[in-house]
């Protein structure tokens, strides 16, 4: 609006101009010092042959910079009509913002979340260490008082014109005890790498892959053989699969063998009465054992009559978000098989979210006996047991992570560890242990791998 009134004010200044002295109007445009183009009128005065310098330069220059202004003022304008919606922020793009600012939040949160994770693993990295340094130490003491005091024994039985009782003869030099700490499976007799009995584990082999999936709602599941089949219709061999990807998951496909895994051909496709929450399903004894989605109740599932042949709820226990791995997956309660039976894997609200063990009945799920640790569930990628013993996997993306803390039942005392577990896939979502062919099977981002695992007997 300013703009116009400005220009209709120069439309009467020329006209006037125009009339009062139209044959000595000039009309010059050039550049200014900037490079823009200038337009210039010149009217003649009818009346003053001269201007007075004084008053004429502050008014040239006072409607120069209003012109200036005004110049500025219609760039601004003329912006604005062209492309000044473009510049505002949107509804679209506010959302926007608040999920790049959500997303952030989440990401600042999970890295906290590691950040705590890893100082409490450095902490117990270094009591252990200080723990053995304690242990060596006593070691090399107790060593060198046996030395001395067989030494001394030795000197003092000897007859007085032995040589060697003179114990400051060059030829006989001072023996020193050394203690050095050596990996407890190095500590083994040869015979004992074949050590079949039930012991601590020593170590986890290369992952080695046997299948992967072809769709997306592979990503991650479950896959398993049973150690301790019963009945004809199914064998050691048979191996057992599940997509745990979607919203009702009932698919329990059926393969004859490993070979027939490997190609793709199942042989049966079960489908479950009541839909598979999640990657802690198991198989033990005939019976397949999972979770029910949005719930803390178990069910096990009978392989032969292919039907449901008891439930229950598991006491307490946390479910749907609640109690996770840190990959999450609603991985609320984990179920497990080893030498000594079926174990449910978990925590309460009681626990405050430390790994509870529980050691179930196998025909009715009934809880037998319960153990408390002091380990954070959600802190740790997966969990399974070995002989009595809890053992949990640190990351579930790292190439090279590290299995990191063991519970034994038996004494009720939980510690760390360090044993070295490779996530070659980086997504690890599900890591079952097999006593009868002592591997573990894994679902590590679409592809099915086995571990081989090596056991020791147990340290007095």
């Amino acid at each position: 609006m300013w703009f116009r009134a400005s220009l209709l004010c120069l439309s009467c200044f020329a006209l006037f101009s125009h009339s009062q002295a139209q044959d000595r109007a000039s009309l010059r445009r050039s550049n200014d010092s900037t490079g823009r183009c200038q337009y210039t009128f010149t009217v003649a005065s009818p009346e003053e042959s001269s201007c007075p310098v004084s008053s004429a330069k502050p008014e040239i220059d006072g409607v120069l910079s209003r012109l200036t202004l005004l110049e500025a003022l219609v760039s601004r304008v003329i912006a604005g009509q062209d492309g000044g919606t473009s510049t505002g922020v949107g509804p679209k793009d506010e959302e926007g913002l608040r999920e790049a600012y959500s997303q952030v939040t989440g990401e600042r949160n999970q890295l906290q979340q590691d950040k705590e994770r890893l100082n409490k693993q450095v902490q117990d990295l270094q009591r252990r260490l200080a723990e053995l340094s304690q242990e060596a130490e006593s070691l090399r003491q107790k060593s060198c008082q046996q030395t001395h005091t067989s030494g001394a024994a030795q000197h003092e039985n000897r007859p007085a014109n032995d040589p060697a009782h003179d114990l400051g003869n060059g030829g006989y030099q001072e023996m020193k005890a050394e203690v050095t700490e050596v990996p407890a499976s190095h500590l083994l007799p040869d015979g004992n790498h074949n050590f079949t009995g039930c012991g601590e584990l020593l170590s986890v082999a290369e992952p080695v892959m046997h299948r992967k999936a072809d769709g997306i709602t592979g990503k991650y599941g479950v896959w398993l053989q049973d150690p301790e089949p019963q009945g004809p219709y199914y064998t050691n061999k048979t191996v057992w699969r599940v997509d745990a990807v979607g919203k009702d998951v009932r698919q329990l496909f059926v393969y004859e063998d490993m070979d027939q895994f490997t190609k793709g051909f199942p042989m049966k496709v079960l489908v479950l009465p009541e839909p598979v929450e999640s990657t802690g399903a198991t198989l033990y004894q005939g019976s397949f054992y999972y979770q029910l989605r949005r719930s803390r109740t178990l069910v096990r599932y009978d392989l032969a009559s292919e039907s449901v042949a008891s439930r229950i709820d598991l006491p307490n226990a946390g479910f749907r978000g609640q109690h996770p791995y840190s990959w999450g997956g609603y991985t609320d309660i984990d179920l497990a098989v080893d030498e000594q039976g079926l174990w449910a894997i978990y925590s309460t609200s009681k626990a405050k979210g430390a790994i509870v063990i529980s050691q179930l009945d196998p025909k009715s799920l009934e809880v037998k006996k319960s153990w408390e640790t002091n380990i954070r569930k959600n802190t740790v990628a997966n969990a399974f047991m070995v002989c009595g013993r809890l053992y949990t996997v640190a990351s579930y993306t790292a190439p090279n992570t590290t299995i990191n803390y063991v519970f034994d039942t038996a004494t009720g005392v939980g510690q760390a560890v360090s044993v070295p577990f490779k996530n070659k896939y980086r997504y690890n979502s599900m890591v079952d242990y097999n006593h009868a062919q002592r591997k573990l099977f894994a679902w590590d981002n679409y592809h099915m791998v086995t571990y081989d695992v090596r056991l020791g007997r147990a340290s007095s």
